[in-house]
């Protein structure tokens, strides 16, 4: 699916929309639910990746394909090498097939878990017999992807003996572990979290409880974008969110406070208001707590004629697509003059403004997402649009609802 995209009319944008819940909590609480029954989940997401998780979650015996779906590879991975008799291949799409998992599958094996190869060393599908593990302490690298060390947080307190986790190195997105973490203390089990490392307790049975997602905070980022883009008095209002929430990129608050957006909690929902125009001609900031806001962050300064340089970003190789290279191809095809390094990004000026221009997505969601907004300062073509149902299934719709000209090109 081809989609042109064009600027709504030239007025305050005014809406209320209600965002699904967050990918990420909705994953992990599947997990968790799949090993104690007890656990409720409500407002949970409905985007592809978490209805892949929830069905992979119900085999024991054959193929599981997860698609395109990074976190459940590496959940699955752990939770069906800790299950006594499941046996499974776990395989993906070919993208998923490039995208290396193996300092999760060291760690499960150090532990006892086996696991094998069925292509490439160090890449999936994988052939997963499950078994009950005996030891409970393991070391691995905390600066690849925290997806790891999630994935293993997760099935910990169904191990016997608990697990402890020591972290070697500078720790990634720490802001999601902090999450498996508050979400574990919430469904009722203990752990310890000081210096490099995590200990999580074992828990046979936990009380019965109701866990509420929090909306998703990466699918509100393409607003906080549109809005920073839009004239002075426009305003949408989001649910649900919390104040405190469990989501490294409620950073966002911080960040386009820099363009004028400004956050307004109001009972379960945020009132995202243009206030002021920005008064920047450069931005600097650190992602390595959120790099998933990187996308969008780079297109809005580029949509706003701003500089920027965005670092902490060594993670966006081995997302669904190489996004600092997808970055870079797709602003140049725009005008754009940008350069990227192994875990950077550096943005010029914007000079000029190209129309009509076709934006490749990458099979990544987050490229088709982030490119979007643009549509409020010229017209583009988005293609293979569908992409956005992986996180977001209802983003065209929730975009025409803020009267942006959306078509399909057949």
């Amino acid at each position: 699916m081809r989609l042109t995209i064009s600027a709504p009319p030239r007025q305050p944008i005014k809406a209320s929309l209600t965002i699904t819940g967050s990918k990420s909590e909705s994953n992990r609480l599947l997990l968790l639910q799949a090993l104690y029954p007890q656990i409720q989940i409500s407002n949970l997401s409905n985007a592809d990746d978490v209805r892949v998780m929830k069905k992979g979650l119900k085999v024991k015996q054959g193929e599981v394909d997860i698609h395109h779906a990074g976190t459940a590879m590496r959940f699955l991975t752990a939770y069906f090498a800790t299950r006594e008799n499941a046996d499974v291949v776990l395989t993906g799409s070919s993208r998923m097939q490039e995208r290396p998992i193996g300092i999760l599958v060291d760690a499960l094996r150090s532990l006892g878990a086996r696991i094998s190869y069925l292509d490439r060393k160090g890449f999936p599908p994988l052939g997963i017999k499950g078994t009950g593990l005996e030891k409970n302490e393991v070391s691995l690298p905390a600066n690849i992807s925290s997806q790891y060390i999630s994935a293993l947080l997760l099935v910990a307190p169904s191990l016997k003996q608990g697990l402890t986790l020591n972290l070697e190195g500078k720790i990634t997105s720490r802001p999601y572990i902090d999450m498996t973490l508050r979400l574990l203390e919430e469904v009722g089990i203990r752990s310890e979290f000081s210096g490099q490392r995590i200990r999580v307790f074992p828990e046979a049975e936990i009380k019965p409880n109701t866990m509420v997602v929090e909306s998703d905070w990466s699918s509100a980022s393409y607003f906080y974008s549109i809005l920073s883009l839009s004239q002075i008095g426009s305003e949408i209002s989001l649910s649900a969110y919390k104040k405190n929430s469990l989501q490294g990129d409620s950073i966002l608050q911080e960040i386009y406070s820099n363009f004028g957006v400004e956050t307004h909690f109001e009972g379960d929902s945020i009132r995202l208001l243009k206030a002021k125009p920005h008064s920047l001609s450069h931005l600097e900031y650190d992602l390595t707590e959120a790099p998933d806001l990187a996308q969008t962050l780079a297109v809005s300064c580029f949509g706003l004629g701003i500089s920027c340089k965005l670092s902490g970003l060594h993670t966006l190789k081995i997302k669904e697509t190489d996004r600092l290279q997808a970055l870079q191809n797709e602003l140049m095809k725009l005008g754009g003059s940008i350069s990227t390094t192994e875990t950077s990004l550096r943005l010029g000026a914007r000079t000029a403004l190209n129309q009509g221009v076709a934006i490749d997505t990458y099979n990544d969601h987050r490229m088709a997402m982030a490119f979007a907004p643009l549509g409020m300062v010229t017209s583009l073509i988005i293609n293979d649009a569908g992409v956005v149902s992986k996180s977001y299934p209802d983003f065209w719709e929730d975009l025409r609802a803020l009267s942006f000209d959306i078509q399909e090109v057949v």
